[in-house]
């Protein structure tokens, strides 16, 4: 009886562990919107007007290390050198939108 106490106990407790779902999903057509309102003046294209070589290419992320979400997510929040932070000015959703669009994006060539 214990055997089988034990296996229904780990069969509902383990098992959901396994199941891997986001939490958020990013919502890439409002971080398109969100990036032709707030980035493209600086980044059309995927380009850098500002910095050439600091491009949101995607070989250009991998090589400044801001091939992920949550780079992209702290360099839009927080901002670096001649980039403004927009925290404040967008809510973390809508950074996290632009971040998941931008990696997109950088994945299908601009």
């Amino acid at each position: 009886m214990r055997i089988l106490v034990a296996i229904v106990f780990l069969t509902f407790t383990l098992i959901p562990l396994g199941w891997n779902q986001p939490a958020i999903a990013a919502d890439l057509a409002n971080g398109a919107k969100v990036f032709s309102a707030n980035c493209a003046a600086c980044h059309v294209g995927g380009g850098n007007l500002v910095n050439a070589a600091k491009t949101l290419k995607k070989e250009a992320l991998e090589q400044y290390q801001m091939a992920s979400i949550d780079a992209i997510t702290t360099q839009v929040t927080n901002g670096k050198a001649a980039m403004p932070a927009f925290k404040g000015r967008l809510t973390s959703a809508q950074i996290a939108d632009v971040a998941a669009y931008v990696l997109d994006q950088a994945e299908k060539g601009w």
